[in-house]
């Protein structure tokens, strides 16, 4: 027997205001840095509409672990406010520095690789101790305010959260493909547009919970159907699709 559908009243009690839905990084160059992150992911390349390209998830990863790779023409944001942490398939990242990845930093006091992609957009990547599977398994987000920002996330995404000294995480949230989102306290604010942001599905049709809740919106849609683009409460990018 199929299961009725939810009324609209009910959905906004039973549904998050928002789905997560993969990431966009920004490139000059939107092939060659989508290829270095299939590597990094073991997944699947295609092209998209207008130059851009998207690594879809590998066998067993999870089913939102989608990276977008879009093109820019002004200036490129500094990226380093949200970097993505990995695991390495092995004790080095040889594989990934074949791909065309750059070591920014070896292993000393803190047990992990600082790595760059072929355009220089850092991140974490940590050799393989255990029988995990290497790819993501966290996204971090530089802040002010790290539990104000995780608890704002976790009341959009559901999911809980959890404090890590002066770090905040949000855990277990519905769609969210990775073990965690970590909120890392910085003292600095932000101070342009970051490369790396994040794509959501609205529950509704256009963006008026989040707003009331704290979000802000740089870009309406350009067309009927496509995404806003929207801050968090410190200035965070991501891309609002509605619902469809």
């Amino acid at each position: 027997m199929s299961r009725p559908a939810l009324t609209a009243e009910l959905s906004r009690y039973v549904l998050p205001p928002v789905h997560f839905d993969g990431l966009l990084l920004q490139a000059r160059d939107p092939r060659g840095v989508a290829a270095f992150w299939r590597v990094v992911l073991g997944g699947t390349l295609r092209e998209r509409d207008a130059g851009g390209w998207r690594v879809d998830p590998g066998p067993g990863r999870p089913v939102n672990e989608i990276v977008r790779v879009g093109p820019v023409t002004g200036p490129l944001g500094r990226g380093s406010r949200v970097h993505l942490d990995v695991r390495l398939a092995g004790a080095g990242p040889d594989d990934l520095v074949a791909a065309g990845g750059r070591v920014v930093r070896r292993p000393g006091a803190e047990p992990w690789y600082v790595l760059a992609d072929p355009e220089g957009n850092e991140f974490c990547a940590y050799p393989a101790v255990d029988d995990r599977p290497p790819g993501i398994f966290e996204l971090v987000v530089k802040c002010r305010d790290a539990v104000a920002q995780a608890r704002w996330w976790a009341g959009l995404l559901g999911g809980d959260v959890a404090l890590e000294g002066e770090a905040a995480v949000v855990r277990a949230a519905p769609d969210f493909p990775w073990e965690y989102w970590l909120f890392d306290p910085v003292p600095e604010a932000k101070d342009g547009p970051n490369r790396l942001h994040w794509h959501v599905t609205l529950r509704d049709r256009e963006p008026s919970e989040l707003i009331a809740r704290g979000a802000t919106v740089r870009r309406p849609p350009a067309a009927e159907g496509a995404a806003w683009v929207l801050a968090d409460p410190e200035g965070n990018e991501f891309c609002a699709a509605p619902a469809g």
